[in-house]
């Protein structure tokens, strides 16, 4: 970054993040007492003590950081599941009750309070005052925070929220946006008008979103008569900058497109009057669609953020599309290289997290295994619930055909019998899940060719549970609808993530299926991006290459861990 774009795009806030020490005992605490009781049979000690190592070591903290106060852990151990903890089912739910056990006896033995911090007297004499539940429930958390940080009700300012609002952070699962603080401040200001002894000090309330700009019809009409033009064009056959012929968008990017063009416009009408944006051209100059794109990157901090790098490349091309003069073009083309150049290769956070689990065994494993648990669970009640028992089935063939086929949700939805799952080998043998390069979003067909054991789940489903589900319709869809058409394809996604998550405390997506696939191909298969390609249907292998280079880091360090342990010829037991 130069010079001038440091001062244009300021660094974020580099401070260190907050990790306020708790206010009350904690599970190491607790293992102490356990360990020093004499009251306590030594077998117990043992169990309590390892149930709360093994609850800690779940909720990936360190044990001087978990309240041991049953009433602060009991709903994050109770969203712990067994696959993500690395336990069998049973011995999960007895660590949880161990750990239960033993706070319980720990509050006891050692007056540890129900609610957290042990109020001090002046706190005690405000929190009788309020007579509504509700207030009382949203001032109870920083009143405790004050009372262990020894802050009096007169001291309390916008400083001390913040460093509530961070140990609220740091070791509950309460809400801390802007959104919950307004809530928490409110409550405290109007408790300040109209208590008696309250202290007279109000907090500032953290400001509520305001209008994000003007709306379609107030947008110059030349500009939004070239914008429905630009979108019309996308909706059929067209040529490209390189001559080549496009495919006609679909509904959902074209929806998209205009939605990125009004927030393109909103930002511009910050940045020169709405008047002036007589039409699309004048929308595209290249030295305003800098600024806005600098807008953004302000927005974005240190790195512009992928919408930032995109909006740069959409805007060029529409600008190329609509015929902007040659200098214009070449400024818009600079600016669109300077922004790729931040571009982050590889997956996101998000999806590394998820990869993480999903290469745990017992987690892919729970995974590969649920559909035929889901469709024993529709078995077991179709006779009393027939249509509930269907979309358990439903969603058991969608999950089942995910784990072997990691194809988009657009095409798992729209699949139909007979066209894209077909028995080329005759009536008995094996189902082909198979999409033409037109019903694919890059355009390379794809073929899967099903085993016995999923096509014997499939014929079930279809003899069995679709009929109920198909509501007199004798369209040929896998997935039927309500009424005529395919279901949602909001509605599969939603009930394959729900199911995952309910069996496996993983939360994971119908694309992320396709991250899952690759990462466990490759991990059987380092280095063998090609197949991985093939499997995914990227038209190109540098992409399967920007996005999952990077796995083979775990597998070098695991590789690498395995030549050091062979070279260890005396094994030291840990302390």
């Amino acid at each position: 970054m130069t010079q001038e774009q440091s001062q244009r795009h300021p660094m974020a806030d580099t401070r260190a993040p907050i990790e306020p020490a708790l206010l009350e005992p904690s599970f190491a605490d607790a293992i102490r007492a356990i360990e020093a009781a004499a009251t306590l049979p030594r077998v117990q000690q043992q169990h309590w003590c390892c149930s709360l190592r093994q609850i800690g070591k779940a909720l990936e903290r360190p044990l001087e950081t978990i309240p041991a106060r049953w009433t602060s852990v009991r709903f994050p151990i109770a969203a712990l599941h067994h696959a993500m903890a690395g336990n069998r089912e049973k011995t999960l739910q007895n660590h949880k009750a161990n750990v239960r056990r033993a706070l319980l006896w720990f509050r006891g033995e050692h007056d540890v309070a129900p609610r957290g911090v042990p109020l001090k007297s002046e706190w005690v004499r405000l929190r009788d005052q309020v007579e509504d539940r509700g207030t009382k429930a949203r001032l109870s958390g920083l009143m405790r925070y004050c009372s262990g940080r020894e802050v009096k009700p007169a001291d309390v300012t916008e400083v001390i929220v913040d460093g509530y609002m961070a140990y609220r952070a740091a070791t509950t699962r309460l809400a801390t946006n802007d959104a919950a603080r307004r809530e928490l401040v409110r409550s405290w200001n109007r408790c300040a008008g109209t208590l008696k002894g309250w202290p007279r000090q109000t907090l500032a309330e953290p400001p509520t979103k305001k209008p994000d700009g003007p709306t379609w019809p107030e947008f110059p009409l030349g500009l939004r008569n070239d914008i429905e033009a630009y979108l019309a064009s996308l909706s059929r056959l067209r040529r490209g900058a390189n001559g080549k012929r496009r495919r006609p968008c679909k509904p959902s990017t074209i929806h998209t497109r205009r939605a990125e063009l009004v927030a393109a416009i909103k930002t511009a009408a910050r940045i020169v009057p709405l008047a002036e944006l007589v039409d699309l051209k004048t929308l595209l100059r290249a030295d305003l669609v800098e600024r806005i794109l600098d807008a953004y990157w302000q927005k974005d901090g240190k790195r512009p953020g992928r919408f930032t790098i995109d909006l740069a490349w959409k805007l060029h091309s529409i600008a190329r599309q609509v015929g902007a003069e040659a200098g214009g073009l070449e400024r818009l083309g600079e600016l669109q290289a300077e922004l790729e150049t931040y571009r982050q290769a590889g997956l996101t956070t998000k999806n590394q997290a998820l990869i993480r689990q999903v290469l745990n065994p017992n987690v892919w494993a729970s995974i590969v295994n649920l559909p035929h648990a889901l469709i024993a669970q529709a078995r077991r009640t179709e006779e009393h619930a027939r249509v509930k028992a269907a979309i358990t089935a439903q969603v058991a063939i969608a999950i089942a055909l995910l784990t072997v086929c990691p194809i988009r949700l657009g095409n798992l939805g729209t699949i139909r019998l007979g066209e894209n799952l077909i028995k080329p080998g005759g009536l008995s043998e094996p189902y082909w899940l198979v999409f033409p390069d037109y019903d694919v979003k890059n355009g390379v067909p794809l073929e899967f060719a099903l085993d016995r054991r999923l096509t014997n789940l499939i014929e079930e489903y279809v003899d069995d549970s679709r009929p109920a589900l198909i509501r007199g319709s004798n369209e040929p869809w896998l997935f039927p609808g309500d009424g005529h058409g395919h279901k949602g394809l909001a509605t599969l996604g939603d009930q394959i993530t729900e199911r995952i998550l309910a069996a496996t405390g993983v939360r994971m997506t119908v694309h992320q299926f396709r991250h899952a696939a690759a990462a466990i191909l490759l991990k059987h298969r380092p280095g063998e991006y090609e197949l991985a390609r093939r499997l995914l249907g990227h038209r190109n292998i540098e992409t399967t290459k920007s996005f999952y280079c990077g796995l083979e880091t775990k597998q070098a360090t695991e590789i690498y861990g395995d030549i050091i342990r062979r070279e260890i010829k005396f094994e030291t037991e840990l302390a």
